[in-house]
């Protein structure tokens, strides 16, 4: 396989599918308001694609055991392709959400196949180099997807932004031309019926709190209890139940569900704040958010080095109180000026990426090798269907709390995110406390 060209191409769809969110979010105000829908609807927008993506990205990783990442490439990319050219013509919220749904079926590829084309066809002296280079496509995405957003939604509409994720099209004859050939793997069979479970619990919750129903909080339980009886007897069961038996390990995924709820909470919550409180445009939207985004891909690799020189848990411990800071920042001055959002997103930003490259490092350390691919997919899984709930949660909160301004309905939402980053805090500090005695140099270089 030519790695340099198929490493390059790789990360700039990687970058398009990321930004497909990102681009969005900024042009949320203008969608609810074209589609003449509320916040907690225009919430599923960003959260259909984002639960979807996260399932889709595990399936992808965990079928490439069994089928050619070829056939997976074309499947997915066509989906996503074909998905985003019906999202030009999409002018209801029927037709939107579908687009939205399906082009997270579709997303999920890329990032579910990335390190695994690295994995099997790159050496291991150049292959550090080219995982990161895919990260620093996704970190990017959230720099410039707010910029692209507001540009194209400025100049001509929101339903320029499908047109974006077309072309991913352009790049799958050139993957296929120089990815090798692979013979169908039989030797791993796929857990389906797991999948389906796993889907079925995530879609079935979203939807019980977006619609505050108790039947469907009920069958979301009863799709629970279903799966944890099925994982018990299933030998290769989708969901690895072996990895909860890692120290600390269930602790982490709670953790990481905390933090999504808090970033992509924020990520729909500024958008609107900056249209409803102070009538920005998508474009000035896009440009007060974007400094924050660029200067936390641009730490990226430095805030790597650091958490390797000096410690996973320092800095899940900085990233989670520059968190409640801001939250907080947020909460008490959101009426004061627009640029305190552009202001505490220049923390906010660096604050998650420290907070969540710490938190994946430290999962990847306590979790056995062989176990670590499951690990590290379930803890994506969580960690992506709590950024669902929060985005649903939030425009649910925008809508339904009575009697309040819009404005003080803000600070009340901004202080749910800050109770749940206080939450997450306490969690990374018993963590912290119940591994030293097992870890005496846990703040140690090898954290």
């Amino acid at each position: 396989m030519k790695d340099h060209i198929v490493m390059p191409l790789w990360t700039c769809c990687l970058f398009i599918v990321v930004m497909n969110t990102t681009m969005f979010n900024v042009s949320l105000p203008i969608i609810i308001h074209d589609l003449q829908i509320t916040s907690d609807l225009g919430s599923w927008v960003i959260s259909s694609y984002s639960i979807g993506y996260a399932l889709s990205t595990v399936i992808y990783s965990r079928l490439s055991d069994r089928i050619p990442v070829r056939k997976l490439l074309t499947v997915g990319l066509l989906i996503l392709g074909l998905s985003s050219l019906l999202g030009l013509f999409a002018h209801s919220f029927a037709v939107l959400l579908l687009t939205r749904i399906l082009q997270s079926a579709g997303a999920g590829v890329m990032a579910g196949l990335g390190l695994v084309i690295a994995s099997r066809y790159i050496p291991l002296e150049r292959r550090g180099a080219a995982i990161a280079l895919i990260s620093s496509g996704s970190a990017m995405a959230f720099g410039l997807g707010p910029i692209v957003g507001g540009l194209v939604s400025e100049y001509w509409g929101w339903n320029g932004l499908f047109a974006i994720t077309v072309l991913v099209l352009i790049a799958l004859p050139v993957l296929l031309y120089f990815l090798p050939n692979e013979t169908t793997k039989t030797d791993q069979p796929f857990d389906t019926t797991g999948a389906i479970l796993t889907t079925l619990n995530a879609v079935t919750l979203l939807v019980a709190i977006t619609q505050q129903s108790l039947l469907w909080f009920a069958v979301g339980i009863l799709s629970l209890v279903v799966h944890i009886l099925y994982i018990r007897r299933a030998k290769l069961s989708f969901i690895n139940p072996q990895v909860f038996k890692a120290p600390g390990y269930t602790r982490l995924v709670m953790i990481g569900f905390c933090v999504l709820v808090v970033n992509l909470g924020n990520l729909f919550l500024m958008p609107l704040v900056l249209a409803d409180l102070f009538a920005r445009s998508s474009l000035a939207i896009g440009l007060l958010i974007a400094p924050g985004a660029i200067v936390a891909a641009c730490m990226a690799r430095y805030i790597g080095r650091w958490i390797d020189q000096y410690g996973n848990m320092r800095f899940l411990i900085i990233g989670h109180v520059l968190l409640a800071a801001v939250l907080t920042l947020f909460m008490l001055g959101l009426n004061q000026s627009a640029f305190v959002i552009t202001v505490g997103y220049l923390f906010f930003s660096p604050a998650i990426s420290a907070s969540m490259s710490s938190l994946n490092n430290e999962a990847s350390r306590i979790l056995p090798k062989s176990q670590i691919g499951s690990g590290m997919g379930l803890l994506q899984l969580v960690q992506f269907f709590g950024g669902s709930v929060s985005v649903a949660a939030c425009g649910l909160l925008l809508h339904r709390i009575p009697h309040v301004t819009v404005e003080q309905a803000y600070h009340d939402v901004y202080g749910c995110l800050l109770i749940v980053a206080v939450v997450s805090l306490v969690l990374v500090i018993f963590h912290h406390r119940a591994s030293r005695p097992t870890s005496p140099a846990f703040l140690s270089n090898n954290s």
